[in-house]
């Protein structure tokens, strides 16, 4: 064999793709359908096309045409003197800064809607402390938490589901704490109620 020949290298679109990118395009795809931006045929024939897609060349020309989605703004919440949460269906950045301030903060994922792979959270318990309350399913790494005078509770299980959010949670529970958990009963027999509607 020569010496000199070295097989060519392999252009970025003949790379082969992986399951989560396939499953990414089938997400965007059944969003572009629901919006109205392709019909449900045309959709049935992108999807066989991105579950059989093996290379970037497959897989690029069935969002091509689609608008490209821009990720949300990193949040910041304060909670000033008559506190801040986020509830119910809101969209998730990749960032979060939370501040307890004097009211305190809550920050509820339980009915949102998030393909994000990971989370950063910067909470910052001050007086009022910080409530974090992730679905069953989501893991939380809180290793870079620091529990300050009010201490850091982190309630979770390390169970995480395929295709779930990992939280990765750093700053100070302050003098207000700052709690990472789990729905309690209250919440979970509440959205019951919301899904039996």
């Amino acid at each position: 064999m020569n010496a000199d020949h070295h097989p060519t290298p392999l252009r970025s679109d003949q790379m082969r793709v992986s399951h989560e990118e396939r499953e990414a395009v089938v997400e965007r795809l059944n969003t572009a359908a629901a919006e109205g931006r392709i019909d449900f045929s045309e959709l049935e024939v992108r999807l066989d096309l991105a579950l059989n897609a093996k290379t970037y060349a497959d897989l690029a020309p069935l969002t091509a045409d689609l608008p490209q989605e821009i990720p949300p703004e990193p949040l910041v919440l304060k909670g000033g003197l008559n506190g801040e949460s986020r509830t119910g269906r809101w969209q998730v950045p990749a960032q979060i800064t939370v501040y307890g301030g004097m009211g305190s903060v809550k920050l509820d994922f339980t009915e949102t809607q998030c393909r994000l792979t990971e989370i950063a959270i910067e909470a910052h318990g001050q007086t009022g402390g910080v409530t974090i309350v992730i679905p069953d399913g989501w893991a939380a790494d809180t290793s870079g938490m620091n529990p300050g005078l009010g201490g850091f509770r982190d309630k979770t299980t390390s169970e995480r589901l395929p295709g779930t959010p990992r939280i990765r949670l750093t700053g100070n529970g302050g003098t207000g704490g700052t709690v990472i958990r789990h729905p309690n009963s209250w919440e979970r027999r509440v959205q019951r109620r919301k899904q039996e509607r």
